[in-house]
């Protein structure tokens, strides 16, 4: 199983290509999860009223599985694909590309449409900063007041990082840790004696 997938490390904005007349301006931004998709779509509305179109794709989970590319209008496979395949071309996920265009009065043609937008993808993935990043859990640990010290130190050195700590009679944590490491976790916890943990979705 893959723990690591690429994306892009900040929102990369407004980079222009022109092309007979026509105005493309790229945007990256990187993705939590689909939804936030949608807001980043809704704010480019918002900048651009008066765009002619505004094509995107993007890509979500570890390989990609929730993927959609738009062509907002422009002719069937001319937009939405060609910037789509240059999310796997750079091998990133998590990341939504879109690409505003306001005509210029000289058409393009699907051949030309297709160029271009691809060219208005690529080089707007190549403005960004693509990184890696592993992929993470989340667990939640129950254990009684006087293993705090115990369970922090094991926290500390798996590099978890602590979410919620809340302290009653029994303490619960939850913490995020590197999937990687998920067997290796489980099996420590299991020989502590008076402690509860469930990993979390």
């Amino acid at each position: 199983m893959k723990f690591e997938y690429s994306t892009i490390k900040l929102p990369v904005e407004d980079i222009l290509l022109r092309e007979k007349g026509s105005k493309f301006i790229g945007f990256a931004y990187p993705l939590q999860q689909e939804g936030d998709a949608k807001k980043y779509l809704t704010q480019l509305w918002e900048l651009h009223p008066k765009a002619t179109h505004i094509c995107y794709a993007y890509r979500v989970g570890l390989q990609g599985e929730i993927h959609r590319a738009n062509d907002d209008g422009e002719p069937s496979g001319s937009a939405g694909l060609p910037i789509y395949n240059q999310l796997l071309a750079h091998e990133v996920t998590n990341v939504l590309v879109a690409v505003v265009r306001y005509y210029g009065g000289t058409k393009l043609g699907v051949s030309g449409l297709v160029k271009t937008y691809k060219e208005s993808a690529k080089m707007t993935l190549e403005s960004a900063e693509i990184i890696t990043k592993e992929l993470e859990g989340k667990l939640k640990i129950i254990f009684d007041y006087h293993q705090q010290n115990t369970i922090f130190t094991f926290l500390n050195k798996n590099e978890a990082q602590i979410l919620e700590f809340n302290t009653e009679e029994k303490c619960s944590i939850v913490t995020s840790f590197k999937m990687i490491k998920k067997e290796s976790i489980s099996e420590k916890l299991s020989e502590m004696q008076n402690i509860e943990f469930q990993f979390l979705d």
